[in-house]
């Protein structure tokens, strides 16, 4: 059961790291900028309504 959860995690860390390598290279600093931007403004919001 653990060694199941464990190969889960396994793959969606490997899948979520090679989405970040395709975005890396095919996207400029100015889109990155602005992806934290909209991150952390959303992350203020949640945490702002989560209280």
């Amino acid at each position: 059961m653990f060694f199941c959860k464990f190969r889960k995690l396994i793959s969606g860390i490997l899948i979520g790291f090679g989405i970040g390598i395709l975005l890396v290279l095919f996207l400029p600093p100015v889109a990155w900028i602005c992806i934290i931007g909209l991150g952390m403004l959303i992350g203020g919001i949640k945490f702002l309504l989560g209280k």
